[in-house]
């Protein structure tokens, strides 16, 4: 009888291991880019992201950020990461929050330095088509003193493959 019950649950075992997960099938990567040059401005940022797809149209993951600002004299180098929640409506909108944590050093050119961290909370809406997404978010724990962004508001673009 032990012997039996031995190989049942040997059998079980072995069935329930050689069963795939389906988690990596609900996995998108992606992010986002800024380049921008101008006149005496440049800016050069990358944010690749993860996210996890529950069949409920929402989506959790996960992002980290550097973006690299020169406007005259003037320097910042901003690293930070995040927690990133969509909801996929019905009618091609996604609807997004957006925790951030930022570390920023900021630099004049024969000045000082200065280092600032602060954390964002960003509710945002983009029209997705696909892969990609394009929208507004609002910063609602925006501080013009303890920010380097010169507003609440900025764009959102995102893809996911």
């Amino acid at each position: 009888m032990k012997k039996y019950i031995t190989l049942f649950c040997l059998g079980l075992s072995m069935t329930s291991f050689s069963q795939k997960s389906d988690f990596w099938e609900h996995v998108q990567f992606g992010g986002g880019f800024t380049l921008n040059f101008a006149n005496n401005q440049t800016n050069i940022g990358i944010a690749p992201s993860a996210i996890y797809n529950f069949d409920n149209g929402f989506a959790l993951g996960a992002s980290v950020n550097y973006l690299h600002s020169k406007i005259n004299d003037f320097t910042t180098n901003l690293y930070g990461a995040s927690l990133i929640s969509l909801y996929q409506t019905k009618f091609g909108f996604q609807l997004s929050g957006e925790f951030d944590y930022n570390f920023a050093n900021q630099q004049i050119l024969g000045g000082g330095t200065t280092n600032l961290n602060f954390p964002a909370l960003h509710l945002g809406v983009a029209y997705n088509q696909g892969r990609f997404a394009v929208g507004l978010r609002y910063d609602v724990l925006y501080d013009e003193n303890n920010s380097v962004f010169a507003s609440p508001i900025s764009p959102v673009v995102r893809f996911y493959f």
